[in-house]
């Protein structure tokens, strides 16, 4: 399907950033289910994580697979990434990120005229996700957090990444290539996505980035937890692969119970590490995220 680039302006008090939006409408003739945004992680831009072109691989693009199904998609590259500004001398964070949702979700809401958006996000976007909408619960109408983590408990990928948390402190960016990238489908249970999946993920990242900033590994491993899950008011979605060593089950759960509104599923999707949405399974995920955005409203409440 055909995408759509947009460029929005966000206000910053070392002035104004420019962002990158992608868009890929709803198909025809099909009824239409409002609009998703989709929010990426840490090392890699929005278009790699959720239009990625797979030869072979049926429904490789999320955007797509959504947008058949009736729904406006869009995603954003985070101030740092992609072909988003990069020029502030900062290391773009977990609440630089949040900023970033606000600035989109307004350009979305009124492109769209849809009254509230639906939200996804992933590993560290899904804090970002999560602190917007704590922020903003008034613009989120159904909120999903995939390998997204509260105060990091129970994670040995976030004690492992703590060992070099001097390094990432010290810098704005760390670099990353290929090898970078392969890591991250290796670390946890190997196996979980294919050889060519990660290569032509590897190389649609490295197309946009040699380096990202250092801010959310830096957040995630100094200062969680960043979200107060009593604040976030709004139907809920955790999604939690199997096998991801981010996502400490336990951390999860105690952040799922504390949630306030009465609409809140945890799912655990069997034989999935960490990058969801370029894993062997993800149609598991596409399923999980199709059902509860077109979820019913109740008849009753009580």
């Amino acid at each position: 399907m055909n995408g759509q680039e947009h460029w929005i302006t966000k206000r910053t008090t070392q002035g104004d950033v420019r962002l990158f939006l992608w868009q890929k409408r709803a198909a025809p003739g099909v009824p239409k289910r409002g609009a998703i945004l989709f929010v990426h992680g840490s090392s890699m831009a929005s278009q790699p994580t959720f239009d990625l072109a797979v030869p072979g691989r049926a429904h490789s693009s999320a955007m797509d697979w959504f947008a058949e199904r009736g729904f406006d998609t869009w995603t954003l590259d985070n101030e740092g990434y992609g072909r988003s500004d990069k020029k502030r001398p900062i290391n773009f964070d977990i609440s630089n990120g949040a900023d970033d949702l606000e600035a989109a979700s307004q350009f979305i809401l009124e492109k769209t005229s849809q009254a509230r958006l639906l939200l996804y996000g992933i590993s560290s976007g899904a804090l970002k996700a999560a602190l917007f909408t704590q922020r903003h619960p008034e613009r989120v109408a159904r909120l999903t957090l995939d390998a997204f983590v509260w105060t990091g408990e129970g994670s040995p990928t976030l004690e492992q990444r703590k060992k070099r948390l001097a390094e990432f402190q010290s810098k704005n960016r760390r670099p990353i290539d290929r090898a970078f990238v392969r890591s991250i489908f290796d670390r946890d249970h190997p196996g979980t996505a294919d050889d060519a999946t990660i290569e032509a993920f590897a190389s649609a990242i490295l197309s946009l980035d040699d380096s990202v900033p250092t801010g959310t590994y830096v957040d995630m491993c100094s200062k969680l937890p960043l979200v107060d899950p009593e604040k976030i008011d709004v139907p809920t979605l955790i999604l939690r692969g199997e096998y991801d060593g981010i996502a400490g089950i336990d951390d999860l759960l105690a952040f799922f119970r504390r949630l306030p509104h009465p609409d809140k599923q945890f799912s655990v999707m069997e034989g999935i590490s960490h990058a969801s949405f370029q894993q062997k399974n993800y149609l598991l995920v596409y399923h999980l995220l199709h059902g509860f955005y077109t979820q019913p409203a109740p008849v009753y409440r009580g």
